[in-house]
C-alpha cells in the first residue's frame, strides 16, 4: 500500500513540477534578483548612489514639497472613467506620505488628492516623486527602476497584470510547489542520505538525479517557507471575500474602528492647521525608546490634509525585526498631541505579519539576505536539474522502444546549445 502511494507521490511530483516548472523558474531566478532590487536601482540610476539617509526633516524639507505636488498625468488619465461627467481641473489634497528603507538612499513621497464627482467616494488621484533627502531636490522619474519596478513585479506577478492573472499564475504555481515538497519528501525515503550524495562522474540522468535531491534537501525548509509565505502575502487577492460579500459592510466598520481608535474616518469639512510635524516625530521617538525600539522612522502619513479632522502617523523602520508592524503613534494634526498608540497584534495577526516580514525582508541583517540568494538560486538548479533528469529518462525510454523521440530531444538540444 505504501509502495503504491509512494509511486502516486512520484506521479504527482513529476507532472505537476513539469508543467509548472518554467514558472517556478521565473519566480525563483527574479525573486532572487529581488532581494537586492533597492540596490539593483542605485546601479542603474548613477546619480541615487549614495548611503541610505535618514527620514530629513517634515517643516522645513518634506512640506513645502507636498505643497507643490500635483496628481500624475497618466493618472488623472487612468481615473476618467471612475468619475461621473468631465474630469475637474484642479484637485484638493487629503493624504501625504513619505516612506524610506536602510537601504533606499533616496526618498519616495506620495500625494492623494481628492478625486471630485467620483463614483467611489473614497476614490483618489495620485501624485507621486522621488527626493535626495540630503537637499531635497525631486530626481527624474525617467529612469528605469530596473530592481523595484521590474524584476521584482516580475516575480510576483509576472508582469500579467489584466484581472491579476499573473498573481493568480504564480500562486497557483506556489500551491503546486507546495505539493511537489511534501510529494519529493514522500519519494526519497533516505532523504538524509542523499543530502551527502553527488556523482558527477556518473552519467547525465544519475547527476542530474543527484543535484536535484541535493539543492531539494538542502534548502527545504526555505522552499516550503517562502512558498506558503508567498501564499500568505497575497490572501487578500486568492481570498477576496472581504472586498466582495463584504463590502456593503466596509463603511459601517470603517466608521466603527473610527470611533474605537479615535482617528477620524471622515473629512470635517472645515479647514485646519498643521501643528510641527518634527515635534510628533521627536515624541513617537521618546516614547520608542521608553519601550527599549530602535526611533529611525520608516514611514510618515498625513490624512485629511488642510482640514480640522487631519491627523499624522508616524511609523517605526523595520529594520530590527522581521514581523512586518510598525508599531505606529499618532498625533492630532492640529495640536500635536497623541490619539492613540498602535497595540500588540493578535496572535494570528502576529502571524501573518510574521511571514510577510519573513518573505519581504525588511530587516537588516546581510547574512540572511544573501542566504535568501542562495536558496533562491538552489531552487533554480533544483527545478533545472529535475527538467534534465526528466528529459534524460525518457530519452533512453525512447531510444530502448525505437521511438523517434530520442532524436527529437538531442536535435532541440544542440538548437538550444547553438543558440546559446
Amino acid at each position: 500500500m505504501f509502495q503504491n502511494f509512494r509511486l502516486s507521490m512520484a506521479w504527482l511530483h513529476t507532472w505537476f513540477g513539469l508543467v509548472l516548472g518554467f514558472v517556478l523558474m521565473v519566480v525563483f531566478f527574479f525573486g532572487s534578483l529581488s532581494v537586492f532590487d533597492r540596490e539593483i536601482d542605485r546601479w542603474a540610476i548613477p546619480e541615487t548612489r549614495f548611503e541610505p539617509q535618514r527620514m530629513p526633516s517634515f517643516d522645513q524639507v518634506l512640506l513645502p514639497l507636498f505643497k507643490e505636488a500635483k496628481p500624475a498625468p497618466a493618472n488623472i488619465e487612468q481615473a476618467r472613467s471612475r468619475v461621473n461627467g468631465p474630469m475637474a481641473t484642479s484637485f484638493e489634497p487629503k493624504q501625504w506620505l513619505a516612506y524610506t528603507t536602510h537601504r533606499d538612499p533616496v526618498l519616495s513621497i506620495y500625494s492623494g488628492f481628492i478625486l471630485p464627482n467620483a463614483k467611489d467616494p473614497e476614490d483618489a488621484v495620485w501624485g507621486y516623486a522621488t527626493i535626495d533627502p540630503r537637499t531635497g531636490k525631486t530626481l527624474s522619474e525617467d529612469r528605469l527602476k530596473i530592481g523595484s519596478d521590474f524584476f521584482y513585479p516580475l516575480h510576483y506577478s509576472l508582469h500579467i497584470n489584466w484581472l491579476n492573472l499573473g498573481t493568480w499564475i504564480v500562486g497557483f504555481a506556489a500551491l503546486v510547489m507546495l505539493i511537489a515538497l511534501v510529494s519529493g519528501v514522500v519519494m526519497h525515503r533516505k532523504i538524509f542520505r542523499e543530502l551527502f550524495t553527488f556523482r558527477p562522474a556518473k552519467h547525465v540522468q544519475r547527476s542530474a538525479l543527484d543535484l536535484h535531491n541535493l539543492t531539494g534537501v538542502v534548502a527545504l525548509p526555505f522552499h516550503f517557507i517562502f512558498a506558503l509565505s508567498g501564499l500568505v502575502v497575497f490572501a487578500g487577492v486568492y481570498f477576496p471575500v472581504s472586498h466582495t460579500q463584504l463590502e456593503p459592510l466596509h463603511e459601517l466598520h470603517e466608521k466603527l474602528e473610527a470611533k474605537e481608535t479615535g482617528l477620524p474616518h471622515d473629512r470635517a469639512g472645515t479647514p485646519g492647521t498643521l501643528a510641527s510635524v518634527d515635534a510628533m516625530v521627536a515624541e513617537a521617538q521618546r516614547r520608542w525608546a521608553s519601550r527599549g525600539m530602535a526611533g529611525e522612522v520608516g514611514m510618515l502619513n498625513v490624512q485629511h490634509v488642510n482640514d480640522a479632522n487631519a491627523y499624522v502617523s508616524v511609523y517605526r523602520a523595520g529594520t530590527d525585526r522581521v514581523t512586518l508592524t510598525g508599531e505606529g503613534i499618532h498625533f492630532n494634526g492640529a495640536t500635536g498631541e497623541v490619539i492613540r498608540e498602535d497595540p500588540a497584534p493578535t496572535v494570528v495577526a502576529g502571524i501573518k505579519d510574521f511571514l510577510t516580514g519573513l518573505h519581504l525582508q525588511h530587516f537588516r541583517h546581510w547574512l540572511l539576505r544573501w542566504l535568501y540568494v542562495l536558496g533562491g538560486l538552489a531552487g533554480c538548479a533544483c527545478i533545472a536539474t529535475g527538467f534534465i533528469f526528466f528529459v534524460e529518462k525518457r530519452k533512453r525510454q525512447h531510444a530502448k522502444q525505437g521511438l523517434q523521440g530520442a532524436r527529437w530531444v538531442d536535435a532541440s538540444r544542440s538548437r538550444r546549445c547553438r543558440a546559446c
